[in-house]
């Protein structure tokens, strides 16, 4: 009888209403339940984290001090073509939202549709740019992009609106947008319709038990705000004064609140590795606590942009594709492993979570197991890409890959020439990485990220041509979003006569290719493969600096992009994507190496050596 009034007891407890709450704005300060609340809160994203990872994760935020973590949404991965969704595994925000309630955190959500986040395309799905019209509308008030936005808010809506605070969720605030002023040129007649339709889809959808607020860069506030709208705002190191000054100016009224405040940032290939010294962000985190209500990291932890999803920076005509890792100079490392930045945030987090100002209030920090080497893995062909070609899409013109329905990966163009020639060959706009071939043999490579268009090319009988181009990551700010198409986005000609009756190729590689028998041409992109034992997983750090470029799976997982540039020498890879016993490596290499090899490190390299002078946005 006893067992059975506590099953009784226990199936009651399942299905009571959740405790509601309230989080509001009284005059100057944030309220939760009527009390003042300082929102201690640092960003990190769901899907830069193995899921086996995420309670650690979040047990690391709440022994260094925070109250509330924040979290973007990617469009892209839940929606991947339009009208199907996955919220899956990996995908499933919800959960990952339950588990920081289950760590005793609050959370701020952050859906976008627009995120930015060093992320592909800033999380807008790539088949926005299939259709002329809904590209050339991104991010506007034009029904090309809104119909589709606010079908997928909707749905999101679904998943989401139940764990708001007002419903017993954690999720005390919902931001729209991102960053709107830093996009470029607005509308003059109606600057801010854009935002405002937005706020009525979020209204009508329900978000209306978390407070809803904008955010931008200090330095555009003005650009992005919306009247009725909390505002908060974003910058970086020593400008705490200057970025609190400017939207107090702005909501003289209204609680502080930075949204995004940069304790680093991040990489791009081919570029020195990005720190940010720690002292001056002692004084700025102290500064804004002291004089605001409340603050979130960006980023607390940054992860790993896996697979093919980082994205790139255009600044100054430059186009600067991210690195896989997005370490970010972050408290928390890539691996979730504390740095002594963690240590000196956790000192002064305790000043404003402790009642007496010290680290006693706090959980002590857990300690993450040890990284473990794994000793040298040599890689071997198994085959060539050519031989995963699918079956040929004829087209006059050499489109895009999103003309094809093709989002990542490679895209590969092939066109008979059948006459001798000798001349330049055009690509015009080319993204982003192009290898030509000329009846298999490589003829030369062509960079974006060097403003390379042309090459010299002479054939002494007709002959094949094949144009091979890596996607390596859409630019996730400004307008020129609008216009990242990948693969050849206009047109190719050879010796100034216009090239047609094209063969197009795509290969999106939503995983790793079969192997073939071992590949013979020594010029083709390789498939490359090695099997190795384990007796007990434990997180490496892969180190790829005998591979080339291309990209890399473990056991099936992503690993990510890699590439010879620098600075990023090792992937990363977490313990539970590898077994105890027989454990897989598959590599795509466009650019294959003497002696392909790989080794498991027990640290990371991030830092190896680069031939290009850095690039930073305003702070």
């Amino acid at each position: 009888m006893k067992r059975l009034l506590l099953l009784c007891a226990a199936a009651l407890a399942l299905h009571a209403p959740a405790q509601t709450h309230r989080f509001a704005i009284e005059a100057d300060h944030f309220t939760l339940d009527g009390k003042p609340y300082k929102v201690l809160s640092g960003e990190l994203h769901y899907a830069r984290i193995p899921r086996e990872y995420w309670h650690a994760r979040l047990k690391m935020a709440r022994a260094m001090g925070l109250n509330t973590v924040a979290t973007y949404v990617f469009w892209n991965v839940h929606e991947p073509t339009p009208g199907h969704y996955d919220f899956s595994g990996q995908n499933d925000v919800a959960a990952f939202i339950r588990t920081a309630q289950e760590e005793g955190l609050h959370v701020i959500l952050r859906t976008g549709p627009y995120s930015c986040a060093e992320w592909d395309l800033g999380g807008l799905p790539p088949w926005l740019l299939a259709d002329p019209q809904s590209a050339a509308a991104i991010r506007s008030n034009d029904p090309a992009f809104m119909v589709p936005a606010e079908r997928w808010l909707r749905r999101l809506a679904q998943e989401l609106t139940p764990l708001q605070v007002g419903r017993g969720g954690p999720i005390l605030m919902t931001q729209i947008e991102n960053e709107y002023g830093n996009f470029g040129p607005v509308p003059t007649d109606d600057p801010h319709a854009y935002m405002a339709h937005l706020k009525e889809i979020f209204l009508s959808a329900g978000f209306t038990d978390s407070l809803l607020f904008s955010g931008d860069n200090w330095r555009n506030i003005p650009k992005g705000y919306l009247d009725g709208l909390f505002a908060a705002t974003n910058f970086g190191i020593s400008n705490a004064q200057g970025g609190t000054d400017a939207i107090h100016k702005l909501r003289p009224n209204d609680p502080i609140f930075v949204s995004e405040y940069w304790p680093g940032w991040f990489d791009h290939w081919g570029h020195p590795h990005e720190t940010r010294p720690t002292a001056p962000q002692l004084e700025d985190i102290d500064y804004i606590l002291t004089h605001g209500s409340g603050i979130n990291l960006y980023m607390f932890h940054g992860g790993t942009s896996f697979g093919f999803m980082a994205g790139s920076s255009y600044i100054g005509g430059n186009f600067l594709p991210d690195v896989t890792s997005y370490d970010y100079d972050a408290p928390l490392d890539e691996s979730g492993r504390p740095t002594p930045k963690y240590f000196a945030y956790r000192k002064v987090f305790a000043k404003f979570a402790c009642p007496d100002q010290t680290e006693s209030c706090l959980p002590a920090v857990p300690t993450p197991l040890e990284p473990i080497a794994i000793p040298t893995v040599i890689l071997a062909s198994a085959g060539t890409l050519w031989d995963h070609l699918p079956n040929p899409i004829q087209s006059e013109q050499p489109q895009s890959m999103e003309h094809f329905g093709q989002s990542y990966g490679y895209i590969l163009y092939r066109h008979q020439l059948t006459a001798p020639v000798s001349g330049d060959l055009v690509l015009n706009e080319v993204h982003d990485y192009a290898r030509i071939y000329l009846e298999g043999k490589l003829a030369g490579t062509l960079d974006r990220r060097d403003k390379q268009t042309s090459l010299p090319i002479t054939t002494t009988a007709p002959a094949r041509l094949d144009i091979l181009v890596a996607n390596d990551g859409r630019v996730n700010s400004t307008h020129t979003m609008r216009t990242e198409l990948k693969g050849i986005t206009k047109s190719v000609t050879l010796a100034g006569a216009p090239l047609t009756d094209w063969q197009v190729f795509p290969l999106p590689m939503p995983e790793a290719p079969a192997r073939h028998a071992p590949g013979k041409d020594p010029d083709a992109p390789q498939i490359l493969t090695a099997t190795f034992e384990l007796q007990h997983p434990g997180d490496t750090f892969l180190d790829i600096h005998f591979l080339g470029k291309g990209a890399i799976w473990l056991n099936g997982h992503p690993l990510g992009r890699f590439w010879n540039a620098g600075p990023q020498q090792t992937l990363y890879v977490p313990a539970p994507w590898l077994k105890a016993g027989t454990n897989t490596i598959v590599a795509v290499d466009l650019l294959p190496q003497p002696h392909p090899s790989v080794t498991g490190l027990d640290h990371p390299i991030l830092d190896g050596p680069t031939a290009a002078n850095t690039h930073s946005k305003q702070e």
